[in-house]
């Protein structure tokens, strides 16, 4: 297997609408072999955090070296398969939907997040809850949601038989109550009234599958700070009901943290050793891990989940310090390495073998066919329309494995940015990060260039991507520009979607 090269290697279509993948015959037979001894289809439990870096884990090389250790983390990427190329979207609502349909932004519409009451876009959709669902799973979704809060993009309307969380994202709910960040709000009895008047919800809400959300509280910033507390109980209490059920489920547990602004709930203030509100979350947030592993072994069912941890994106650099790490080139909002590449770690213990790393690529829209698979039902991936996610259960479960995915594909919005294959990535397009107005560069404060020739990086010598290698490595250009024609050339079949800044009908049936 060690010998394999994702480069030189061809790949396989096995049907138009499904993204070409590797095929590795002995991984595959060893990975049967190891789930045959399953008696039933794994739990999994997807725990996702908000604009944690790549780097903030210990076992990334941060931890108490960046101030906040993170034992639980740790222990998890021990116990299993640390990924070290996993690739989300440049932004949350962008990678939540990608995650959950298993299709990039420009398929799926949402190319950015909706903002103060916008709508979303999943309707019309067919999503992970919904198919797993269909496939005799329990579906529960915890935390932040921000993929849209139109009705018809809610949790509950789209395959989760309970919601609970808010619709929205953490600085939308604090940053107005903030005098440190909006003085001219708060002190403007008008403004706070404008504020109050948009088409947001201010609360958090609690939904049945089919139903309508119902408030549960009001998220001021005291309630703010105590929210990952409260959606650690619901999912605690989730799973310690369900261990009686024999019922498989999906766990779909959103943090609120890391996100700006940070309020650490009082237990965990000036705890780290940084003294600082990000490091702070980041304990709590490693602490909630440890919980919900605990529930699971405590209720007997460890062994029988898979569990996937990552963050939606790159760091948010320009609310620095208070904002995460990366070794990589920029921040959240880009397609250069530190917007997109994020933490990783798949656990199964029993399944999964421990202490494994892997620079394998693996995506966000790979969790949908590969838990489909896990599940033992591949055979409700849509074929009405492209996915381009790969399955890549042998990757994870067959000892040593390697991964399915040839490529991985940078979008920008509505921009196709470049792809990666191997150790190199070759971008035509991306945001510049030079510095701006804001505290810190990169991401969301640059503006679009699109370069008069590719750009070619060599990911493991260059990392921060700083030296165009193209005029040294000219063999790998059609190599390169074949895999972009291909993946572009699939639109014309399967039209790109858009749904952000238009006008959405509300009706469950899209």
């Amino acid at each position: 297997m060690t010998s394999f090269d994702p480069i030189a290697s061809q790949t396989v279509r096995t049907a138009e609408t499904r993204e070409p993948g590797f095929v590795h015959a002995a991984q595959r037979a060893a990975a049967a072999q190891r789930l045959a001894k399953r008696k039933r289809p794994p739990n999994i439990l997807v725990f996702l955090m908000d604009d944690v870096g790549w780097g903030d884990f210990g076992c990334y090389g941060g931890g108490v070296a960046v101030g906040a250790p993170t034992p639980h983390f740790d222990r998890l990427a021990a116990g299993g398969l640390r990924l070290t190329s996993c690739y989300s979207e440049p932004s949350c609502s962008p990678s939540r939907a990608t995650l959950m349909t298993g299709r990039v932004p420009n398929r799926h519409g949402l190319h950015r997040p909706p903002m103060y009451g916008e709508p979303g876009g999943l309707q019309g959709e067919v999503t992970l809850p919904q198919l797993l669902g269909e496939a005799g799973y329990t579906t529960q979704a915890v935390g932040k949601w921000h993929i849209g809060e139109n009705e018809a993009s809610q949790p509950q309307h789209v395959g989760f038989d309970d919601f609970y969380g808010f619709l929205s994202v953490s600085d939308m709910y604090s940053e107005w109550r903030d005098p440190q960040f909006f003085p001219e709000i708060v002190y403007s009895a008008a403004r706070t009234e404008w504020i109050k008047n948009m088409p947001f919800n201010r609360c958090f809400v609690h939904a049945k599958k089919g139903g309508a959300a119902s408030n549960v509280e009001e998220v001021t910033i005291p309630v703010l700070s105590q929210l990952d507390e409260k959606w650690c109980r619901y999912s605690e209490d989730f799973i310690q009901r369900q261990a009686g059920t024999g019922k498989p489920w999906l766990l779909y547990h959103c943090t609120r943290g890391a996100h700006f602004d940070n309020y650490p709930a009082e237990k965990y203030l000036g705890k780290s050793p940084a003294k600082h509100p990000y490091k702070d979350t980041l304990l709590e947030l490693d602490e909630i891990m440890g919980r919900l592993v605990a529930s699971l072994a405590k209720s007997g069912q460890l062994e029988d989940t898979l569990i996937f941890v990552s963050s939606d994106n790159g760091p948010h650099m320009e609310t620095w310090p208070d904002s995460a790490f990366t070794p990589f080139r920029c921040a959240k909002g880009s397609t250069w390495e530190g917007g997109v590449r994020v933490p990783g770690l798949m656990s199964w213990p029993g399944t999964i073998e421990a202490g494994q790393s892997s620079d394998g690529l693996f995506d966000f829209n790979d969790l949908l066919p590969t838990a489909l698979a896990l599940a033992g039902a591949s055979e409700k991936l849509p074929q009405d329309r492209y996915i381009d996610g790969i399955d890549q259960s042998d990757f994870l479960v067959a000892p040593g494995g390697l991964s399915n995915r040839k490529y991985h594909y940078y979008w920008l919005g509505t921009t196709f940015s470049g792809l990666r294959c191997g150790e190199y990535k070759m971008l035509i397009s991306a945001a510049s990060d030079a510095p701006t107005d804001a505290a810190g560069p990169g991401g969301f404060t640059g503006v679009l260039e699109r370069f008069a020739y590719p750009r070619l990086y060599n990911l493991y010598l260059d990392p921060k991507e700083q030296h165009n290698y193209l005029t040294r490595k000219l063999a790998y250009v059609e190599a390169f520009q074949l895999g972009m024609r291909t993946h572009l050339g699939t639109f014309r079949k399967f039209p790109p979607k858009r749904v952000m800044g238009l006008k959405v009908k509300d009706e469950r049936a899209g």
